[in-house]
């Protein structure tokens, strides 16, 4: 009965917050204004689809989101609820994935429920759902991945698990350079390597041909010289606040008329940029600034609230009233800062250390926060970290939700606490102390 009440409890919370979502994004003064990519990605969606005139190519994003809204405005016209509707289901399937994955790894049943609930109560995952953003697609197929190659056993579920990571390459160009890591979860077996190899090719080969005719190298998307050098260029520890890709954007597209020859010009400028400051000066910068940008408690969801443009609110939002989106706010911040430190928590405590998948997602966050340091930084950035910042938080709320464990755990791991205390201060800070640096609004 305990567990049924729980789950029920999950449920409503889950519907409400929901509802509250739907209801900031159409309920107000007209539905939300399209912030950023998602004009581009509706606007080839509707190319693609002959309902408007198509953009010209830029070479920035991959297709996967305007072929997957292209398809859906072709059978049933232009319904962005039904996108809303899909993405949700995305959504919720990258929890089970999530459950799945963790069950394996943690061992505890209960460990893989609470990382999932943590995940899909997050008003700042959820809202992606709404948006025309590729997150969601990305954010499951590479889940759908990562458990395909976790409990492949045959060639099939190998080459499965390889179509689905070429799939999430062709929804964003996050994984360019790291998708090869997965195959560290093959182990030493070569036909599976080659099989989810295969898959892979199957089905990038089309796009990177594309690509090559474009720009005259194998590439699906590449916007790595503009994101070099408007990384460089951010000054504030809080995204939206004067960012610089908005007034670079023009002047990139204006510099040269192919593809090829942009990249290249930014490139120059970036390296100049570098030289001029220093490398060491340079590193020093982004250190004290991108990572603000990344871990911030504004997340997206709460930098499209109304509230001061010098604090990077955009009031894409128009709620018609102030209560929703106050309690959506306060909703977003506790789980977003509960998951970090739990995150931190769960981390310094972990003692499975023979998980392939464990050491996986090091690396992989050992990527992604390589890149971030120089390449321009929004806060929707984290949303690939965080079912794995959630895994690890379930697995410390399963720990210390049982006053037995949790005892176990303060007699005999204290220097843990100490680490645990350390990491979590320094996301804590990472997650709250940007504005108070910056003081961005005098």
């Amino acid at each position: 009965m305990h567990r049924r009440v729980l789950l029920c409890l999950f449920v409503a919370l889950f519907l409400l917050q929901q509802a509250a979502l739907l209801w900031l994004y159409w309920g107000g003064a007209g539905a939300k204004v399209l912030l950023g990519d998602e004009v581009n990605y509706l606007a080839w969606a509707r190319g693609l689809a002959g309902l408007g005139p198509m953009p010209a190519p830029t070479g920035w994003w991959p297709p996967l989101q305007a072929w997957l809204l292209a398809g859906l405005f072709r059978l049933c016209g232009e319904q962005l609820w039904l996108v809303q509707l899909l993405q949700t289901a995305l959504l919720i399937a990258c929890a089970g994935l999530l459950r799945a994955i963790w069950r394996d790894v943690d061992g505890r049943v209960r460990a893989a429920n609470l990382a999932a609930a943590l995940f899909l109560l997050n008003p700042s995952t959820m809202a992606y759902a709404h948006w025309l953003w590729p997150e969601p697609v990305h954010l499951f197929l590479l889940l759908a991945a990562l458990r395909l190659a976790q409990r492949a056993s045959t060639p099939a579920r190998d080459l499965l698990a390889g179509a689905a990571l070429g799939a999430a390459l062709l929804a964003k160009s996050l994984l360019s350079l790291f998708w090869p890591f997965v195959l560290l979860l093959q182990g030493r077996r070569w036909r599976g390597m080659a099989a989810l190899l295969l898959g892979v090719a199957a089905v990038i080969a089309l796009p990177l041909w594309q690509g090559w005719k474009e720009t005259g190298k194998p590439m699906i998307a590449d916007s790595s010289a503009f994101n070099l050098l408007g990384g460089l260029k951010d000054r504030w520890r809080s995204d939206y606040i004067d960012d610089s890709v908005a007034a670079l954007a023009q002047d990139y597209f204006q510099s040269a008329p192919s593809i090829s020859a942009r990249n290249a010009i930014y490139l120059d400028r970036a390296e100049t940029l570098v030289a001029q400051q220093g490398l060491l000066p340079t590193l020093q910068q982004q250190l004290e600034r991108q990572y603000f940008r990344l871990f911030s408690s504004k997340t997206l969801l709460l930098s499209q609230l109304p509230g001061p443009a010098c604090a990077g609110h955009t009031g894409s939002y128009r709620p018609a009233s102030a209560w929703l989106p106050q309690l959506l706010a306060a909703a977003a911040d506790a789980l977003h800062l509960l998951i970090l430190a739990g995150f931190a928590v769960g981390l310094a405590f972990w003692r499975r250390w023979r998980e392939p998948l464990v050491w996986w997602t090091g690396l992989f966050f050992a990527y992604q926060l390589g890149l971030y340091l120089l390449l321009h930084v929004k806060a929707r950035f984290l949303l690939p970290f965080m079912p794995f910042l959630c895994a690890f938080a379930g697995s410390a709320c399963a720990s210390l939700g049982r006053p037995d464990a949790a005892a176990a755990v303060w007699l005999h791991g204290r220097w843990r606490w100490v680490l645990a205390a350390l990491l979590s201060a320094l996301l804590l800070l990472l997650a709250l102390g940007g504005p108070w640096l910056d003081h961005s609004c005098g």
